[in-house]
């Protein structure tokens, strides 16, 4: 009786093929899982795919709810941006994935997990760490860092075997895609000098005019969007309904260089409309309501966080502690917070909320002004003091 392998299924070209070549050189059993995060494909295409190509399972899985809850959610009150640019969708679905795996091989009785990921990307790194944190005794194969093909390769393949794949020579892309981002890669865009073609982008695809605009709120509890336009959302709807309010402006496009870790630099393209206005409007609101010590210290372990998520190191103990202290922080960050869209941008124009540190009379400079300045000068004196004792001791400095 062949052993039983759990398959990390997309549809994609990669784990299409893996099937059969899991198969002739293993001589497993192959049980497909596909995660649903939000992809906007069309999983029981990608069902229907596996069982043809000759896996023995396949299960389609809704994960969309917890995917936001106990990732999007952390991620995005630690306002985490790797590189201070990438808003980690491929990321953070990965370290859910192989919570998935792990708990399939489990309930399948299977010794082995197999994933499509390449041996010179991110993701190989987040699941095989991600599972071996999980359950160290399940076996890892990934067949793209065995059998090194190239795409035109891979669809050759495809072709002999009479598999189906959602893939020609012509439509080289390679895609991923989940509620928080849309990422493209291949053909042209391996080329750092080559403009992205208008045609790679989707989900920011322009609809709007340069002259177009219009605002949006957002309300935010605790850390967490709750409703648009004053409208109380479900998550996943409100996710949904920024990307595509954003994606019609173009908002949200990402062209990088980015080092990933396996220590080559790629380039990457990304579209991700409501993670970028979310991220931002979360930023904004929280410099409303928290002081300057959290906020300046919350910049690094945002950092932290960051290339924790990116690095695959989710479940980790240091992961943990900085996630607490990330939520510990979100206790006052509620309020609605005021974008506008416009052609290809957008921008924070208001921000409310009842726990605001901002103090009207402290600001202002009119006739209200309620600020002492007699205060001032001691201050400074007090504040300047090491650096003038420096100075009398003939120790300046620049």
């Amino acid at each position: 009786m062949s052993e039983k392998l759990i398959l990390a299924y997309s549809g994609g070209l990669d784990t299409t093929i893996a099937i059969k070549w899991l198969q002739e050189n293993y001589n497993v059993d192959v049980i497909a899982v596909l995660i649903d995060l939000g992809q906007p494909d069309n999983l029981q295409d990608a069902y229907d795919r596996a069982l043809d190509t000759g896996a023995s399972k396949a299960y389609i899985i809704d994960a969309k709810d917890e995917f936001i809850n106990d990732y999007i959610y952390p991620s995005l009150k630690a306002n985490a941006k790797y590189e201070k640019k990438y808003t980690l969708a491929t990321a953070i679905a990965r370290p859910l994935i192989a919570k998935k795996l792990v708990n399939f091989a489990q309930k399948e009785n299977a010794s082995m997990i197999a994933h499509g990921c390449t041996a010179k990307g991110n993701d190989q790194v987040r699941f095989d760490v991600g599972i071996r944190s999980l359950n160290p005794d399940i076996k890892i194969i990934a067949p793209m860092r065995v059998w090194k093909l190239s795409r035109e390769e891979e669809i050759e393949y495809a072709q002999k075997n009479n598999i189906k794949i959602n893939v020609t020579k012509k439509s080289i892309y390679s895609i991923d895609e989940n509620l928080w981002g849309r990422s493209i890669e291949c053909g042209n865009l391996e080329d750092p000098w080559s403009e992205p073609l208008e045609e790679i982008y989707k989900w920011s695809k322009i609809r709007k005019s340069e002259k177009d605009n219009e605002y949006i709120e957002i309300g935010f509890e605790k850390g967490v969007p709750v409703s648009l336009n004053s409208e109380k959302m479900k998550p996943v709807d409100l996710i949904l309904r920024l990307n595509e309010i954003g994606g019609s402006y173009g908002i949200g496009r990402l062209d990088m260089m980015e080092n990933r870790l396996i220590g080559i630099k790629s380039r990457e393209i990304y579209e991700a409309p409501a993670a970028e206005i979310l991220l931002e409007s979360h930023r904004e609101l929280e410099s409303l309501v928290s002081d300057r010590e959290l906020l300046h210290y919350k910049y690094m372990i945002e950092d932290k966080v960051s290339e924790m998520i990116y690095y695959g190191l989710w479940f980790t103990p240091l992961m943990g502690c900085l996630i607490k202290f990330v939520e510990e922080s979100q206790k006052y960050v509620s309020g609605t917070v005021r974008i506008k869209l416009e052609y290809k941008s957008f921008n924070v124009v208001g921000r409310k909320s009842e726990y605001s540190m901002y103090d009207y009379s402290l600001a202002t400079y009119d006739k209200n002004d309620m600020f002492d300045p007699k205060f001032s000068e001691s201050f400074i004196k007090i504040w300047g003091y090491p650096y003038e004792i420096l100075a009398k001791k003939g120790r300046t400095n620049g």
